[in-house]
C-alpha cells in the first residue's frame, strides 16, 4: 500500500489549538460501518452497556522538552524519547552539529548531563555526575516544558499543564498525551462505572516517534518507532474474562491499542511487559480489540493506517471527509470518533 491512499484533505482553521473550554463537551462521531452519526461526549455511556471493559493508558506527560547550549555555546533543544533510569535518558537533540560522546550539555536552569552514547537518530544523555541527588524527572519537572505536538503553535501554558493530561495519569513517561483520554472527565468515569462498564488501565509511555512522519512512498518500508508498555494483573485477567463472556473490550486510544494487540502477537496477552514496533495497516487481524476511542489523526500517518485497518479504509475515508464538512475539531485537543470494527465480531 502507498502513503498516499491515507492522504486527506485538512483546513488548517480545523486543527485544534486548544482544548474545549470545558473538559469532555467536545463531539463525538460513532462510525459503524458506512454509518455515521453525531454525538457529544458525554453520550458515550449511551453507545457502552453493561459488561465492556474500557482500557485507559495512565501514563503521564512529562517536561520534556529542554533548551540550552554545548560547551561551545552553540544552541540545542533536547527533547527527551525516554527515561532510561533514575539518571539516564534517551533524547532527540537539535543542534547545528550533532554533540559527540563526552560533551557536556548545559540546559537552563544550571542543569547539565553529559552525552554518552549514539542509539540510532537518539542520544543517551546522564545527569548523574553533575546532579547526583535529582532524577531526570525532578530535572525535567523543574527546567522543561510540555512538549506539545508541533501542530499546536502556541508556548505551553499552566493551562496546558492540566489539560495536556488525563485525569487518571498517574506514571510519568510520556512526551505526548494519549489524547482520546483527554475527553474523559471524574464525573464520567463514576457514571460508566455504575452502568456496569467496567474501567482498567495499562500503561504505554508514548514516545515522540508518534509524530514523525511516514518517509517512503510504500508503507510496508516504513520502520516503526519502540515504546514500552505494562499491562497489570488485574487488567489482563478482566479483559480475559470479559473475552470468555462475549463482552466488548473497548481501548480508550490507539496507544491502548498498540499495547493490547503488541501483546497478544505469541498468544492472548501473553507478553504483559516489553518494547512494541508493532506496526497496525490494514490487513492487520486483531485479536483483543472489539471497539475503539480515538481522535483524529494526521495525514499519512501510522495512527491513520491503523484505524483504517480496524474500521476499514474506505469507511475511514469517508469518516474524514464527512468531519471536515461538518467542521469537527481535529488532532490532540480536538473532538474524537468511536469506532466499531470493519467485520463485527
Amino acid at each position: 500500500m502507498l502513503i498516499s491512499d491515507f492522504d486527506y484533505h485538512l483546513p488548517e482553521h480545523l486543527i485544534a489549538q486548544f482544548p474545549p473550554a470545558v473538559r469532555g463537551t467536545s463531539r463525538l462521531l460513532h462510525v459503524n460501518g458506512a454509518q455515521l452519526a453525531d454525538h457529544h461526549f458525554t453520550e458515550l455511556p449511551q453507545l457502552l452497556r453493561a459488561g465492556d471493559v474500557l482500557v485507559f493508558n495512565d501514563t503521564k506527560v512529562i517536561k520534556a522538552r529542554l533548551f540550552g547550549e554545548k560547551a561551545s555555546g552553540g544552541k540545542i533543544e533536547a527533547l527527551i524519547e525516554r527515561v532510561l533510569d533514575q539518571h539516564q535518558a534517551l533524547a532527540h537533540i537539535k543542534a547545528s552539529k550533532a554533540p559527540k560522546p563526552g560533551s557536556i550539555l548545559h540546559f537552563q536552569g544550571g542543569f547539565c548531563a553529559e552525552m554518552t552514547a549514539r542509539q540510532g537518530d537518539l542520544f543517551k544523555l546522564d545527569f548523574s555526575a553533575a546532579h547526583p541527588d535529582l532524577t531526570v524527572l525532578d530535572i525535567l519537572e523543574q527546567s522543561g516544558l510540555l512538549p506539545l505536538p508541533p501542530y499546536i503553535t502556541h508556548v505551553p501554558d499552566d493551562e496546558d499543564a492540566k489539560r495536556y493530561q488525563t485525569v487518571y495519569a498517574r506514571d510519568p513517561g510520556a512526551v505526548a498525551a494519549p489524547t482520546a483520554g483527554l475527553h474523559f472527565t471524574d464525573e464520567l468515569l463514576i457514571q460508566l462505572q455504575q452502568m456496569g462498564v467496567k474501567t482498567h488501565f495499562l500503561t504505554l509511555h508514548v514516545g515522540a516517534g508518534t509524530f514523525m512522519p511516514v518517509r517512503v512512498d510504500d508503507i510496508a518500508e516504513h520502520v516503526m518507532h519502540h515504546e514500552r508498555y505494562r499491562i497489570p494483573v488485574e487488567t489482563q485477567e478482566a479483559v480475559k474474562a470479559a473475552k470468555a463472556q462475549g463482552h466488548r473490550v473497548i481501548a480508550v486510544g490507539t496507544t491502548s491499542m498498540r499495547a493490547l494487540e503488541a501483546s497478544s502477537q505469541n498468544g492472548f496477552l501473553a507478553e504483559p511487559e516489553g518494547d512494541t514496533d508493532i506496526f497496525i495497516t490494514p490487513g492487520y487481524e486483531f485479536k483483543v480489540v472489539d471497539r475503539l476511542v480515538t481522535n483524529f489523526h494526521l495525514p499519512k500517518s501510522t495512527l491513520l493506517m491503523l484505524v483504517a485497518a480496524f474500521a476499514g479504509q474506505e469507511n475511514m475515508r469517508a469518516a474524514y471527509e464527512y468531519a471536515v464538512r461538518n467542521e469537527y475539531r481535529f488532532f490532540s485537543y480536538g473532538d474524537s470518533m468511536l469506532l466499531e470494527p470493519k467485520v463485527m465480531r
